[in-house]
């Protein structure tokens, strides 16, 4: 068997780890190839996502793309270098091998349309969170990553945080016994309970509407609703409160325990409108049973203004206020307290809290500075394309996170039913709900 097609069956380079498929030829010569990186979406959130990405000493930026000029314009001037691209399609299309991984940072009804191109011509893919806007696009990005045995990572910073390992690493040696109930919460409001705007105002210059709408329907362009900010409030573009700071948080939960997709799903919240994701969610999962749970685990999501209702399940010792963000474990023996972010996680016994021995999991001292902290997770990526190290939020794992967050936005939709979903069929056994697992994408 040649060389070249024994690291294509085994995936595994010279450091016994996952090499992005681009990157064989370069192993073979003995060359150290650095990492060509095009970015779709560099304004806001992808500003911060190249600006990361590119701070890895073997990263070269080859190509931008975004909608707004204006973006674009910026993230060039920082980039000299870097082609330009209004179009991802065009710029995937034209640079070819020139690109070694693409970086997707743009709303979330576009995630799957652009990773999955990239994934289809054989590029490692960062994603930012969540990782789709449908179930059934979830699905087909895991599918295609693994089919491809490409590099890929979804972007959520905090699962290679300092606190959230240590998260973990307690709850596995169990601090507190096996688990029976989670509890999450967040105060934002990533939701729109008004009615959808009529009429349309004048696309700004800077702005190519048809291609921000991608893949979703066309409607007419309306100020302060849709671009630069408000989209993740709307249904057709975001994934509300649920699907921002509920991944973030239900992450560590969700890996220390082991989780797989819910059993059942069951959202209160307001009555659905059509346009907008609800201001206010409590959102209840039932999971099967781990190794760190019971025989089921209880899993309740509050989000929106006032949230979290008061229990004694979140009542902290001297009455300390609760974080307005954060995850309470609830286990046989104690409880353990996670609050959102870089704060160091509390172990709860008989309503006072106990000393954590953290010095048997040997991860250092606590680390308190955002941005070095928040480059370790692009840079296991870039390492992880090089042969250096692995990804720890693969598509394999965060697309099964990301369908359970899905999951709990479509039950949004049948306010108080309980949904019951069948993991292997991919399907609900209510069969009006599964209208809402994919979406016919417009031609543009």
């Amino acid at each position: 068997m040649k060389k070249r097609e024994f690291l294509k069956k085994s995936s595994l380079g010279a450091f016994g780890v996952l090499l992005a498929p681009q990157l064989l030829g370069a192993l073979e010569t003995g060359y150290q190839r650095r990492l060509r990186t095009a970015h779709i979406g560099v304004g806001n959130m992808g500003g911060e996502d190249l600006k990361a990405i590119a701070s890895h000493n073997m990263v070269d930026v080859v190509a931008l793309c975004d909608v707004d000029s204006e973006y674009l314009k910026a993230a060039a001037e920082s980039y000299p270098d870097a082609r330009t691209f209004s179009d991802y399609r065009i710029m995937l299309t034209e640079m070819g091998d020139g690109i070694d991984a693409v970086i997707v940072s743009t709303p979330d009804h576009t995630h799957a349309p652009a990773s999955l191109l990239a994934m289809e011509l054989d590029k490692a893919v960062y994603c930012q969170k969540p990782l789709a806007h449908r179930v059934e696009e979830v699905r087909a990005m895991k599918k295609l990553a693994e089919a491809k045995n490409l590099t890929t990572q979804m972007g959520i910073q905090v699962h290679s945080f300092y606190d959230y390992k240590l998260a973990t690493l307690l709850i596995q040696s169990g601090i507190i016994g096996k688990v029976h109930t989670v509890r999450a919460w967040s105060p934002k409001n990533w939701g729109f309970d008004g009615p959808a705007p009529e009429g349309s105002d004048a696309v700004p210059a800077n702005l190519d509407w048809n291609l921000w709408l991608g893949t979703a329907s066309r409607r007419p362009f309306k100020k302060n609703f849709y671009h630069p900010g408000n989209w993740r409030k709307l249904l057709d573009y975001g994934c509300g409160t649920l699907g921002d700071m509920g991944v973030h948080i239900f992450d560590t939960p969700y890996n220390a325990l082991a989780l797989d997709v819910p059993k059942t799903i069951t959202n209160n919240c307001r009555p659905p409108n059509g346009f907008g994701h609800p201001e206010r969610n409590e959102v209840t999962y039932e999971f099967p049973g781990t190794a760190y749970t019971g025989e089921s685990l209880t899993w309740i999501w509050s989000d929106g203004p006032g949230a979290p209702d008061s229990h004694p399940d979140l009542k902290l010792p001297e009455e300390e206020p609760l974080h307005d963000q954060g995850a309470m474990f609830i286990g046989e023996t104690g409880r353990l307290y996670l609050p959102h972010f870089e704060m160091l996680p509390r172990h709860i016994v008989d309503g006072s809290y106990v000393d954590i021995d953290v010095e048997r999991f040997k991860l250092g001292q606590p680390v308190r500075d955002y941005e070095s902290e928040g480059r370790k997770h692009y840079h296991e990526f870039v390492d992880a394309c090089l042969g250096k190290d692995e990804c720890s939020a693969p598509f394999s794992y965060s697309a099964r996170l990301t369908e359970t967050i899905l999951l709990g936005v479509i039950a949004g939709r049948f306010p108080g039913k309980t949904l019951n979903w069948d993991a292997k069929s991919a399907r609900f056994q209510e069969e009006e709900a599964n209208a809402f697992l994919g979406s016919t994408y417009r031609k543009f």
